[in-house]
């Protein structure tokens, strides 16, 4: 396949020093490029132009955004939230939750990496990582307990392979299956992604856990692996006790090898109880990166954006902007954290109090997010769903074998109530 010379030149920019970040990259991913010269180019050429006929937008007389009054009002935002966002993302938004990333994770002080680019939330981010970084037939070493939409992204969309590995030994999580997994095989690139705090169990790695987790995937770079390390942090920084590692993995692995590329997956959906709004980040980082190289990772994301849909929402994004130059925003979100604090109290308090509940069930290890897990005994998970919510007016998921409790989602004061209607209800499948 002929390239585009854009793409030819950001690979270059890629290759420069010897780095193997190029050889990372799925062939659409090497295919793909900001398209700095189409349409996007020649409007940027045109700005401040005293007629500026580019960009399909409509503007008043006066130059503003033609909008609705009875929208703008229900918003009570800017008429420049009503114009497209670049495909890259609101630049002063990037610049924002950059700026959050180093805040929340002091360890990344004098560390480089990418600007992170706006995607149309974090799902929109994964599938970005499958454009970047999987060829059909590549790939995927997931553990065993995982987000069933990685299955609709990796698979389905790119036609990759997940590869699983088990998630709990003794109580805590298995790096030495991590570590299996990762070297079997030949020698080559290796793709993985972890996700802490968890989806669907709600564990994030004790402090030892994620040392561990750096020294297996450091150890692969080193023996001339390729390591495509994708972190999806969706429900970053809400972590319930102490001892569990507080940073993203993304502050280690961003520096630890020249074989080794950290892709950081965020947003603000779970971390700033936002939904519907769409919008997630993709930053890239790895050792040794130039500016340049970092640059060509954000033109391929953004090109993989502006190819995909466009760009994020505006109105979105414009509103984030707003919250986190809010003076209100740190003690909001602070009292936000507390309320599913508590929750996850009353349930360990729960658990503690009905021992009997082991007789039916067994919770597997959680810390951390919007989720914990219990494994039924002697009865089908799914039965159990099915009798909750006829029964018992109780509604459930159930994923690889488990019945996974969106605490998050739970008035406080309904939890006894939840954890004893799954006792009953095992009871009396049995």
């Amino acid at each position: 396949m002929n390239l585009n010379p854009l793409a030819e030149a950001l690979n270059a920019d890629l290759s420069t020093n010897g780095a193997p970040v190029l050889q990372m990259l799925s062939a659409a991913g090497k295919a793909i490029f900001f398209p700095s010269k189409g349409i996007l180019g020649q409007s940027a050429e045109a700005k401040g132009s005293a007629i500026n006929a580019t960009i399909g937008t409509a503007l008043e007389d006066d130059g503003s955004p033609l909008t609705l009054p009875c929208v703008q009002k229900a918003l009570n935002l800017p008429k420049s939230s009503f114009l497209y966002a670049p495909s890259f993302g609101d630049p002063q938004l990037r610049e924002a939750w950059k700026n959050q990333i180093c805040i929340k994770n002091p360890s990344l002080a004098g560390k480089s990496f990418s600007n992170p680019v706006v995607t149309a939330a974090l799902t929109h981010a994964i599938s970005c990582a499958g454009y970047l970084f999987l060829d059909e037939g590549d790939e995927v070493i997931i553990p065993d307990l995982y987000w069933d939409n990685y299955e609709l992204i990796f698979e389905n969309a790119y036609g990759a392979k997940i590869v699983t590995y088990n998630t709990f030994k003794n109580g805590g999580f298995d790096v030495e299956a991590l570590e299996k997994a990762l070297f079997n095989g030949k020698k080559g690139k290796k793709v993985l992604l972890l996700n802490f705090p968890n989806n669907p169990t709600g564990y994030t790695a004790t402090e030892e856990e994620a040392k561990a987790i750096v020294q297996v995937l450091t150890k692969a770079a080193q023996e001339g692996n390729q390591v495509v390390a994708l972190l999806d942090d969706a429900y970053f920084g809400l972590v319930y006790e102490k001892g569990i590692f507080l940073e993203s993995l993304f502050t280690k692995l961003v520096d630890a090898h020249e074989n080794l590329l950290a892709v950081k997956m965020d947003g603000p959906t779970k971390e700033d109880y936002v939904w519907g709004f769409r919008v997630g980040f993709i930053s890239f980082g790895f050792k040794g990166a130039t500016a340049l190289q970092l640059k060509a990772l954000e033109q391929k994301a953004a090109g993989i954006v502006r190819g995909n849909i466009s760009n994020a929402p505006s109105i979105s994004q414009k509103i984030l902007l707003q919250a986190y130059n809010s003076p209100e925003y740190h003690e909001e979100k602070k009292l936000k954290y507390e309320t599913l604090k508590k929750r996850y109290d009353v349930i360990k308090q729960v658990l503690a109090s009905h021992p009997e509940y082991r007789e039916a069930f067994e919770p597997m290890p959680f810390n951390s997010g919007y989720f914990m897990c219990v494994q039924p005994k002697g009865v089908e998970a799914d039965a159990v769903r099915k009798e909750l919510l006829a029964n018992y007016s109780t509604g459930v998921i159930v994923l690889s074998g488990l019945i996974r409790l969106a605490f998050s989602a739970v008035p406080t004061d309904k939890l006894p109530q939840l954890f004893d209607n799954l006792y009953k209800a095992i009871l009396a499948i049995r």
